[in-house]
């Protein structure tokens, strides 16, 4: 049986195991959070690195790479833990986020019809793929980074707009500590509810990174679509008490929860045998998977 641990600087609440078989191959599926240590990532990744039986390392709660406007941009912070492996391929789900969540929202598009439907994404320069497949199916967006990730009111309307952050703010964002980016351990489970409830009250849809939507999610999103990953039984309770009409996620649930696109990264690598791999490599095996959109319609029931 193959292992893929996904190490995740995220809190250790999240945790989970579960075993799945993909294309006749058995794998064990593991996320461990460290709490917001980075020094326990670097350690456990080196662990891992050492056991025959581990496939792939993955890396949660923290991007490796950020493919934007044409561009790749690495983070400084991320590339200290993937170098503490030193044969084990260390994924990020960067590369499933370039193809497969471009792919969902095309494959959505005949049942949700995205022209004209509001969609805010917290974040978007992450992925920018989502990000491009929504403004070209002529959804009326509204990318938050500058809202969610900076706590400044200026919504970013147009894809010109969001190439243009990228470019400017990426070369020097990915060069900071990484917790001045983004929550990590704890911070994860803080709730704030504050003015930037104003943009899902405007929105028919809300996407992107699942911590940023949950922690400024209001306690009313009555109707709201969500399209997201990364998802646990215990999200999906708070989404349907919230009054959410349907969660879409990008990757399959296993054992009541969707792992991180950085899971079935490292899962594709596994089955390819080699690293790194070509868009080429990420379309093959979405198809010999059937990855696609996993939907719970909570107005359904489910």
């Amino acid at each position: 049986m193959k292992r893929v641990v996904s190490v995740s600087i995220g809190s250790s609440k999240r945790d989970s195991r579960v075993e799945a078989e993909f294309l006749g191959r058995n794998f064990s599926i593991e996320r461990v959070g460290t709490d917001g240590s980075f020094e326990k990532a670097t350690q456990l990744i080196r662990q891992l690195d050492a056991d025959p039986e581990v496939a792939a390392i993955g890396l949660g709660g923290i991007d490796l790479y950020l493919y934007a406007a044409g561009r790749r941009y690495t983070i400084r912070d991320a590339l200290k833990l993937a170098r503490a492996a030193q044969q084990t391929p260390v994924v990020d789900g960067s590369g499933l986020k370039h193809t497969l969540e471009r792919k969902v929202v095309h494959d959505l598009d005949e049942e949700l019809h995205w022209k004209g439907r509001r969609v805010v994404m917290t974040s978007a320069v992450d992925r920018f793929g989502m990000a491009e497949a929504l403004w070209e199916r002529g959804a009326e967006m509204v990318f938050g980074d500058l809202i969610f990730g900076l706590g400044l009111p200026v919504p970013i309307r147009t894809l010109r707009g969001l190439r243009l952050l990228a470019r400017l703010l990426l070369p020097v964002f990915t060069q900071l500590p990484f917790k001045m980016l983004y929550p990590t351990g704890e911070k994860q489970e803080k709730q704030v509810q504050d003015w930037r409830g104003k943009y899902y009250a405007w929105a028919d849809a809300v996407a992107g990174d699942f911590l940023y939507i949950k922690r400024f999610m209001p306690a009313n999103i009555t109707g709201k679509i969500v399209l997201t990953n990364t998802t646990t039984s215990e999200d999906v309770k708070m989404l349907r008490s919230r009054g959410a009409s349907m969660l879409i996620t990008t990757t399959p649930r296993l054992g009541g929860r969707s792992f991180g696109t950085n899971v079935m990264e490292g899962v594709i690598v596994a089955l390819a045998d080699k690293y790194p791999l070509t868009e080429s490599d990420y379309l093959e095996y979405i198809e010999r998977l059937g990855l696609g959109p996993n939907i719970t319609r909570f107005s359904d029931g489910e």
